[in-house]
């Protein structure tokens, strides 16, 4: 376990060494973390999926955990210890070390979860300079890298043999997510009586991994600061590995109140995304979720995510028809114009507006 420190590691990105380090007791958000209480979220055996309490997890939390997913302890482990290793490295070490790679490869992006679908980070027009000068309050406490995972293949890393190695454990854990990412729509399948033409919903060629480190928390008013701030996954359906460190929370809307997901060891999270929701025609909800900082760890998780084919056309009795090309085209140009994601009820059919 790392121990608090007055030293913020150069590692971390400037904007994550704020001149002030005092500690502070200051509740980040108030939140139902059910200490005590036994753990709330429904579990899925991926080896025997139950129809039923996998319709009740995706209508009612919009996220599930997954056990007997069949993926190595060993592979989890390893994939931790090199991504950490990797972001150890000083922040200037790593912006030159990633700059000599196509973004559209393998990028490293800091302050924001989004990105541009050449893999760049993407911030809204004409005031990342402004968000700058006025301190670290305005990003999102994160930084990670991005592996489109059918394009890996093509990463000339013989160079870096840290990354390198990376690589090919990143190869071998996509190939496990895409594994379970189509055991689980074919499932969903099942239960919204999906037809034939569905199966371009769940495309593996779109998956791709991004690793998040998620820094200590060393600014003196941590309830103004997030790892990641409300917002819904563009996918069909995210699953995330969280390694021994907390801070994700749900957003449950039955209870409304913010719930803390817990690590637990050889679990995976599944979360429905928005893709899946306008499948299902709203039927089930694309969970919202965010991540809190701790100021004693830092925390590393992994999310793989899946789209549907590029040209593949959602038809929806809530939406008109739409791409998730037109889907994320307009939330980059939200992004950009707006600084936050609108999402699905940009193409709300006039019925249902």
């Amino acid at each position: 376990m790392q121990k608090s420190s007055l030293q913020v590691p150069q590692s971390y990105p400037p904007c994550f060494r704020p001149n002030t380090q005092q500690s502070s007791d200051q509740i980040l958000d108030k939140c139902d973390d059910r200490e005590n209480e036994e753990d709330p979220f429904p579990v899925i055996d991926l080896r025997r999926i139950d129809l039923e309490k996998l319709e009740d997890a995706c209508t009612d939390w919009g996220l599930f955990r997954l056990v007997n997913h069949d993926i190595p302890l060993t592979l989890l482990s390893e994939l931790h210890e090199h991504a950490t290793r990797v972001f150890e490295m000083g922040f200037e070490s790593k912006q030159t070390l990633f700059e000599s790679i196509p973004t559209s490869v393998l990028s490293y992006f800091w302050g924001t979860p989004a990105l541009t679908p050449a893999g760049a980070a993407l911030y809204k027009d004409n005031n990342h300079q402004k968000e700058k000068d006025q301190g670290a309050v305005n990003y999102n406490w994160v930084e990670g890298l991005n592996v489109p995972l059918s394009q890996s293949t093509q990463l000339p890393l013989d160079q870096h043999p840290l990354l390198r190695d990376l690589k090919i454990l990143l190869e071998e854990y996509g190939v496990h997510q895409s594994r379970v990412a189509k055991s689980i729509f074919g499932a969903i399948t099942q239960n919204l009586k999906l037809n034939e033409e569905s199966e371009c919903y769940l495309s593996p060629s779109t998956g791709h991994l991004r690793v998040y480190r998620y820094p200590r928390c060393f600014y003196d008013n941590p309830s103004k600061v997030w790892g990641m701030e409300v917002h819904t996954d563009s996918s069909v359906v995210t699953i995330l590995n969280q390694y021994e460190v907390g801070g994700l929370q749900i957003h449950s809307e039955k209870d409304n109140a913010w719930i803390d997901v817990k690590p637990i060891p050889d679990t995976l999270l599944v979360h429905v995304g928005d893709m899946m929701q306008a499948i299902s025609d709203d039927k089930y909800k694309s969970v919202k979720h965010r991540v809190r900082l701790h100021r004693e760890r830092e925390r590393i998780s992994i999310g793989y995510f899946v789209f549907p084919e590029h040209d593949c056309v959602i038809q929806s009795s809530k939406y008109r028809p739409f791409t998730y090309s037109d889907f994320r085209a307009q939330v980059q140009q939200d992004v950009k114009t707006l600084g936050v994601k609108v999402g699905l009820s940009r193409f709300k059919s006039n019925e249902n507006i």
